[in-house]
């Protein structure tokens, strides 16, 4: 709810304002003096002050000066009986969002206070968050296929929590923002946090802020995390690093749908949707007492386990076509492909980096090419060196041997060797061989390999 503070020295003002911001479903408060209205301004954080230009202890234009000064970021409308065009203009200059003349229409009141809400939204979103054109979840596996029928799912139950769990760079962060733009709280903000990328204390103040006072460095109010995403997403990767004492604060938030600042006594209602990510596993944390039991199967209303790329192979070449058309836009490259050679080594290697470490050696790779198709001249060491060792040694064997065995002897053992390296995966045996997988099945059953 929008928070309104009426300072003003009129019962009938105040309490006719009161009325109507109630009824409009605004949360109000509302002080007789300029003293009471400033400190209920450091406690009540209100989006909207409502400022009476004359008060019995100081004037508006002093008052406002001292909300400056104590960095109350509301936006401040003034209202006065005795209104003049030099005072408007000043007041203005001082920072007030508008000047209205008594009696003030409510109606006009009302679109005003509804334009400050829609821009301040705005402004506050953009402190958090700046929206990044992400690409979508790329591949035609049955493996991400299921994943995208995952997503549908639980785009179309928004409030339902999700828990993520996947290696590092398997793009934990990119299903959790495919999550929340497809589901009906796409216009609201997706904001996102690494757990273990601050200290304890900073993470609390980050995630459910700080009222002013509340440490020695806290000099002003901070709205946090789940206040600013309110109506959208909180994305937390790295669950499993989060410290134990702020674990029951995020408990609280997931049962109650509410939280309390850091040195603050107000609760404060938000409407999140909660995506958390892991590339731990959280039983055995749960089990060494270092993430609480409670907190973990709350999480774990809809479990989601994102496959590493070595499980899905199929996925590589369309991946590497995706990134090259990236990259030929950003580094101004005309670059078509690989070279069968360097696909093939591309589809063997096992990729413990994950689709982020497939991204980044085809970058490297289209920064360091001077022609229009990558060779494997251009690949990192770990992938080309396991395939030379793997040659030099197939060629070093050829040379000792003076064993001359038939053609079909010869075909059948590389098929056997890849298929098993493989992990007996057809798709990717067919691909490094260079056949089709029709063949690569005719194949098998000639030479009776199962």
């Amino acid at each position: 709810m929008p928070r309104i503070l009426i300072i003003d020295d009129e019962e009938s003002v105040r309490f006719t304002l009161r009325h109507r911001f109630s009824s409009r479903a605004w949360d109000v408060m509302d002080a007789e003096t300029a003293e009471s209205g400033i400190r209920l301004a450091d406690e009540f954080a209100p989006d909207v002050i409502l400022l009476d230009m004359r008060l019995p202890d100081k004037d508006g234009m002093e008052t406002l000066r001292e909300l400056k000064k104590r960095n109350c970021t509301a936006a401040v409308v003034f209202m006065t009986a005795w209104g003049s065009i030099s005072s408007a203009v000043d007041a203005i200059k001082l920072g007030a969002e508008q000047y209205l003349t008594k009696p003030v229409e409510l109606v006009e009141l009302d679109a005003l206070t509804d334009r400050i809400i829609e821009t301040r939204k705005l402004k506050i979103e953009n402190l958090y968050y700046q929206e990044r054109m992400d690409h979508p979840v790329v591949g035609v596996s049955k493996e991400i296929q299921k994943l995208h029928r995952m997503i549908d799912l639980m785009a179309e139950n928004a409030d339902t929590t999700v828990l993520l769990f996947g290696e590092s760079g398997t793009g934990k962060e990119l299903v959790s923002r495919e999550i929340h733009r497809r589901s009906m709280r796409r216009e609201r903000p997706f904001l996102d946090i690494n757990c273990s990328a601050l200290p304890e204390t900073l993470l609390e103040s980050e995630m459910f802020g700080h009222e002013r006072g509340a440490f020695t460095d806290a000099r002003e109010l901070k709205r946090g995390l789940f206040e600013v995403a309110d109506g959208g997403t909180v994305f937390l990767d790295e669950i499993g690093e989060m410290p134990l004492s702020v674990q029951p604060k995020l408990l609280r938030v997931l049962e109650t749908l509410s939280f309390k600042r850091v040195g603050g006594t107000r609760d404060i209602q938000v409407n999140v949707r909660i995506i958390a990510a892991t590339n731990r596993e959280l039983g055995k944390a749960v089990d060494a007492g270092s993430f609480r039991d409670d907190l973990y199967y709350r999480l774990k209303v809809f479990p989601v386990v994102i496959p590493p790329l070595r499980e899905r192979r199929d996925d590589i070449q369309i991946l590497t076509d995706y990134f090259v058309g990236q990259f030929n836009v950003s580094l101004k490259k005309n670059i078509t492909g690989f070279t069968p050679e360097a696909m093939s080594l591309m589809t063997g290697y096992p990729w413990p980096g994950n689709v982020r470490e497939l991204k980044n050696v085809i970058e490297r790779a289209m920064v360091l090419s001077k022609n229009t198709v990558i060779d494997p001249e251009m690949l990192p060491r770990e992938i080309v060196g396991k395939w030379e060792e793997r040659h030099d040694s197939g060629r070093s064997t050829r040379v000792a041997s003076d064993d001359k065995r038939p053609l079909r002897d010869v075909e059948r053992e590389y098929i056997l060797d890849v298929f098993t390296s493989e992990n007996k995966n057809r798709s990717t045996t067919a691909r490094i061989l260079g056949i089709s997988r029709s063949t690569l099945q005719e194949k098998l059953k000639k030479f009776g390999i199962t």
